[in-house]
């Protein structure tokens, strides 16, 4: 229980960054290698973390047998084969999302995760966060009576067209199925029926804002509202993120400023306010249950495992599929959407900004 876990991160981007600066602060993990084909990220790794041995070749992390897990934090077209690497070398895999670049090469990583015994799992960071976690311990606990009616919605303005989505999909999967998966998750079971509605912002081939609302099989009903589209071009830029849930007897909902969330519960017999730091990804969280599950050898139940990843990944294109069965309008031009993309390239305080390696 007292050894740190020997980690090899694949890909040092945004993300892997991420993972890198939570882990060089616990004592569970030891970063043993970190890879990368950017000459400029291998080089901003060895200035991070100096005991780490930096490669371009990620053979060398899958083929040391003192590597116990690895963390593939690189596009969505490279995951498919570096997760048969690790499965075929024995090794544990931290992952983000989603998991390959098409939904049969996610189905496909899928089946070969499940037919090993080693522990994946996927960053659905939502699900690491204290605030819908402390809504579903409220509903739990029949508070507000019957679960019926699920509501999400996060628009910010968030990444323009064009700006990495390109195996990741329109936002609505890139962001959405973070969503798509949350609502799964509080409903406690699948998917039923949807009608999405979506629209074509600045003339973009794709949809960068969706509307979708259905059913689950339980008879609970949903709505989620996703949009990188809110305000690109205001003078002080602002988002709307919330989740509010409402039950037979009582409610409880969410929000935040990407600083502080704000979980308000009204229940038969308690009302309560709670105010806490948002957490940003929580990839602390995920980072520490994980590390105690390959400790332990026991994996941690708050931890989504690659199926819920796929699922969600899945009913996300499916609202997507559904909204082009129906009218889409376009507006804006894409004289407005250049227009977005330059001031994203000279902000330095803003949302979703592009990530650049110093």
């Amino acid at each position: 229980m007292n050894h740190r876990i020997k980690v090899g991160i694949i890909g040092f981007g945004r993300m892997g960054g991420f993972y890198l600066d939570e882990m060089l602060k616990s004592d569970k993990w030891e970063v043993a290698y970190i890879c990368d084909t950017d000459p400029v990220a291998r080089e901003l790794a060895q200035r991070k973390s100096p005991h780490s041995r930096i490669v371009s070749d990620e053979r060398e992390v899958f083929e040391d047998a003192e590597v116990q897990v690895v963390g593939l934090f690189t596009l969505a077209d490279a995951r498919l084969r570096q997760i048969r690497e690790a499965v075929a070398h024995g090794k544990h895999i931290l992952s983000e999302k989603p998991v390959a670049d098409t939904i049969e090469h996610e189905w496909e990583a899928v089946r070969c995760v499940e037919g090993s015994s080693l522990f994946v799992t996927v960053n659905l960071y939502l699900r690491s966060s204290w605030y819908h976690n402390t809504i579903r311990e409220f509903i739990r606990s029949g508070e507000i009576g019957e679960l019926a009616i699920i509501r999400i919605c996060h628009m910010t303005p968030g990444l323009a067209p064009g700006e990495g989505h390109e195996y990741e999909g329109p936002a609505f999967h890139d962001c959405g199925m973070h969503y798509v998966d949350l609502a799964r998750w509080y409903a406690g079971c699948e998917y039923k029926t949807w009608h999405a509605q979506a629209i074509r912002m600045w003339s973009y081939p794709e949809p960068w804002w969706l509307q979708c609302h259905g059913t689950f099989e339980n008879g609970v009903v949903f709505d989620i509202t996703q949009g990188f589209v809110y305000g690109q071009l205001s003078k002080d830029q602002t988002h709307n993120s919330y989740v509010d849930i409402i039950g037979t007897k009582g409610i409880a909902r969410m929000t935040h400023d990407f600083k502080t969330a704000v979980v308000d519960l009204r229940g038969v017999n308690e009302t309560c306010r709670i105010e806490r730091p948002y957490g940003g990804k929580n990839i602390d969280v995920l980072c520490d249950r994980f590390a105690d599950s390959v400790r332990t050898g026991t994996f941690h139940p708050g931890l989504p495992v690659m199926r819920d990843s796929v699922i969600a990944s899945s009913y996300a294109w499916k609202f997507l599929e559904d909204a082009k069965t129906h009218e889409m309008p376009s507006i804006g031009d894409l004289q407005t959407l250049e227009e977005i993309r330059e001031r994203r390239r000279n902000m330095t305080n803003g949302y979703g900004l592009i990530h650049r390696l110093r």
